[in-house]
């Protein structure tokens, strides 16, 4: 009994989290309406803040739904890089990149930061922080970057390219800024390599 009532428990909040990130993503979280997206749901706003507490408390979890998904492709573009270091680069030009996509652009890096404060703050951007800093010590260990503060280093490589996403986000002409971003952050995770360096990046 306990388990089939978990169970429709995480249904309920599935259909809850699938429509509000359809909303969000179509009319932005300020015009998404709590009464149609739960309609749309087959639920009502009793449910929602059953499950959520409320409209931001769903936003939180559609948030943190699309970070995870981010974070796989992330992981993903990390994997298929010839060198340790180009890893780290292309997990953060991946994240840049997706600055240009539609969902990602207005629930993560406009209404998210907006409603939920600085991203750099959010639970999630822990884990990305350690990782990061393990890539960068390990990097360090190898002689391919200088001796410099893994952590320091992680938060401002981390700190770029979220910068970099938040400014393709709210630029007039996204597309036109993303391979300015891109390169500029490039350049700058690159005055962390030793002398070098980029040949030892690449063993």
């Amino acid at each position: 009994m306990a388990t089939k009532r978990a169970q429709m428990m995480e249904e309920t909040r599935a259909k809850l989290i699938r429509a509000a990130r359809e909303a969000f993503a179509a009319k932005g979280y300020a015009a998404a309406s709590m009464d149609e997206l739960t309609a749309e749901a087959g639920l009502t706003r009793g449910a929602l803040y059953h499950n959520f507490g409320g409209k931001q408390g769903l936003l939180q979890a559609v948030v943190d739904q699309i970070d995870r998904e981010m974070v796989a492709r992330m992981l993903a573009a990390q994997d298929q890089a010839a060198s340790r270091w180009d890893g780290l680069l292309e997990e953060g030009v991946a994240y840049i990149e997706m600055a240009l996509e539609p969902e990602v652009q207005r629930i993560m890096l406009l209404d998210g930061p907006a409603v939920l404060g600085d991203p750099s703050q959010w639970p999630n951007q822990n884990a990305c922080l350690l990782r990061t800093t393990q890539t960068i010590q390990a990097l360090i260990d190898e002689g391919t970057v200088k001796p410099v503060d893994a952590e320091a280093a992680a938060r401002l490589i981390n700190g770029a390219a979220l910068n970099a996403a938040l400014w393709i986000a709210a630029a007039d002409e996204p597309r036109a800024v993303l391979p300015k971003a891109v390169e500029a952050f490039r350049q700058l995770a690159a005055g962390l390599l030793q002398a070098d360096g980029a040949n030892k990046g690449t063993d």
